[in-house]
C-alpha cells in the first residue's frame, strides 16, 4: 500500500489539476503497487480538502455499473465518487465547456433517498424501500488522469471521473414506473449518437444503490437520507465539444437539455 505521504501528494497533484482543468500522468504507471484501497484514501483526502474548503457533499456518484461501460473503458468493477452542490446543474442550463479537463456525457437515472441505507446485506428491496424518486441525470465525466491506459485505481483516485451532474425536472417514486425500462435516447446537436435502456444497469439501476451501500459497509460509513445517488449510464459516453447542445429523452420520465459555453 502507498504511505500516507504518497497518497497526500497524489490528492494534492489532482486538486491542482481540478483547480487547472489539467491532467496528470497516470497514477499506475508510477506507482504500479497502488491497490483500491489505496486509490480510495486518495479520493478521501482529495474530498476532506474540499469540504474543509467549504464546499457541500451532496450525494455520490456509481461508475462503470454497465456493461456498455465497462467496454467503453475495460475496467469491469464499478466504483464511487461524491458530488459536491456546485456540480449540479439543472436541465436547459448552459455549461461552461472550460471548466473541464475533457467532456463526455453518460445517460444515467439518480436517486434520492428519504431513509438512511446501510450495508453489508443491503438488497435491491432494501435500496427501493430507501428511495424517496428517481430522476434523469447526465453526467458530465471529466478526468484529472491521463485516458490512455487507466485502470479503475486511478479512476477511483481520480473521483470516478466525476465532473457534474444535469437533473431533469420529472420525479418518480419507485412504485409508480418500472425503472427497468426507462429509455434514453441521446442527441448533440440534434443527431442521435446513443440508446439504451435503465436495466442495463446491473439488471436494474436501483441495483446499484445497494451494491453502493454495501461498500460504504467495508469503509465504516452508510448512505444517509436526502442524498442523492447517480447510478451508473446505461449508454457508452459521449465526446461533446465546446458550442454543442446535448439533448436526452427518457420517455415518460422527461427531457433533459443543456448546452456547453
Amino acid at each position: 500500500m502507498l504511505s500516507t505521504e504518497v497518497i497526500a501528494r497524489i490528492a494534492d497533484e489532482l486538486a491542482e489539476a481540478e483547480r487547472t482543468n489539467g491532467v496528470i500522468p497516470r497514477i499506475t504507471s508510477r506507482f504500479p503497487d497502488a491497490t483500491i484501497e489505496d486509490s480510495y484514501a486518495i479520493q478521501g483526502v482529495w474530498r476532506d480538502k474540499n469540504l474543509a474548503a467549504g464546499r457541500r457533499l451532496v450525494g455520490r456518484k456509481i461508475g462503470l455499473t454497465s456493461k456498455a461501460m465497462q467496454q467503453a473503458t475495460g475496467i469491469t468493477e464499478p466504483d464511487y465518487g461524491v458530488m459536491f452542490d456546485d456540480t449540479v446543474y439543472a436541465s436547459g442550463s448552459d455549461i461552461p465547456f472550460d471548466d473541464f479537463s475533457n467532456v463526455r456525457i453518460e445517460v444515467e437515472l439518480a436517486f434520492v433517498l428519504k431513509h438512511p441505507l446501510e450495508g453489508p446485506d443491503c438488497t435491491l428491496d432494501d435500496a427501493l424501500a430507501a428511495i424517496d424518486y428517481a430522476v434523469p441525470a447526465l453526467e458530465v465525466l471529466n478526468s484529472h488522469i491521463e485516458l490512455e491506459g487507466r485502470t479503475i485505481v486511478d479512476t477511483i483516485s481520480d473521483n470516478a471521473a466525476y465532473g457534474a451532474m444535469v437533473l431533469g425536472d420529472v420525479h418518480k417514486r419507485p412504485d409508480e414506473i418500472d425503472l427497468r425500462w426507462v429509455p434514453g435516447v441521446l442527441s448533440r446537436n440534434g443527431e442521435i449518437e446513443e440508446t439504451g435502456v435503465a436495466a442495463g444497469v446491473l439488471g436494474h439501476p436501483a441495483t446499484g444503490v445497494a451494491w453502493l451501500a454495501n461498500k460504504f459497509h467495508q469503509h465504516g460509513a452508510r448512505l444517509e437520507a436526502g442524498e442523492i445517488v447517480l447510478a451508473g449510464s446505461f449508454t457508452r459516453p459521449m465526446w461533446v465539444s465546446k458550442g454543442d447542445n446535448v439533448r436526452c429523452d427518457y420517455g415518460e420520465m422527461g427531457i433533459i437539455e443543456c448546452r456547453f459555453i
